[in-house]
């Protein structure tokens, strides 16, 4: 296992184990963390163990063209139960995700107050954003993730009560499809995603778009006035 230290690099993705861990240490600074989305990586570790940086194969994506909106979420979306923003509380959003566990999660939050601080500095710089949904005025449900070139990679969702961040990502999928954004990085297979339209993608394809999507600007800063 490789053990990073101060220099910003990774090992090639391929050389990940069969779980798809790539290397162990290093730091959450913006550089390193974008670094990381650009080539394929992301950052997952419980609370008490050093940063682990994953790199899995198959990845999870989904093709904004091709979401699944079931009949019960149409009706959900018609009826207008909720309304939604964009980056408008982002260190609430990452605040509620943090209280929830990730999928095959034991232990403690995977957003520690280090990850936390990362990604709220993240979207200071404009590359993290948030999506809220309010039910009058209450923050009910959300997500967050990082936006690069026409990628979005999400990180963690939240929801107080039932659809809240259903709704809140079908209108984000929605909203990304408008602006030319064709694949949101899932990172790891969940029932939930895989209902509304997520698939495999092969490592190598992954990282192959990755690396056309760099040559595609990054819309940086607040995405409430971009979006709607």
């Amino acid at each position: 296992m490789v053990w990073l230290e101060e220099e910003i690099w990774f090992p090639h993705p391929e050389n990940a184990d069969e779980d798809g861990i790539l290397a162990i240490g290093g730091d959450l600074s913006p550089e390193r963390v974008l670094f990381a989305y650009q080539h394929g990586i992301f950052p997952w570790f419980n609370e008490e163990d050093p940063i682990v940086w994953w790199s899995p194969d198959p990845r999870f994506v989904l093709r904004p063209a091709q979401l699944k909106v079931s009949k019960s979420m149409r009706k959900v979306l018609r009826d207008e139960i909720f309304t939604y923003t964009f980056d408008q509380d982002f260190r609430a959003v990452i605040t509620a995700c943090g209280n929830n566990k990730r999928l095959n999660q034991s232990g403690g939050t995977w957003i520690t107050d280090d990850m936390l601080e990362a990604y709220c500095l993240l979207h200071e710089l404009g590359f993290a954003h948030s999506v809220e949904v309010w039910q009058e005025e209450e923050l009910v449900g959300g997500l967050y993730g990082i936006g690069l070139g026409n990628c979005f990679s999400g990180e963690s969702m939240f929801t107080k009560v039932s659809n809240a961040s259903k709704a809140g990502f079908i209108t984000l999928v929605r909203k990304l499809e408008e602006n030319n954004f064709d694949l949101i990085d899932c990172q790891t297979h969940t029932n939930h995603l895989e209902s509304l339209g997520a698939e495999y993608m092969a490592r190598t394809d992954y990282l192959d778009y990755l690396e056309k999507n760099k040559s595609i600007p990054t819309v940086k800063g607040n995405w409430g006035d971009w979006l709607i």
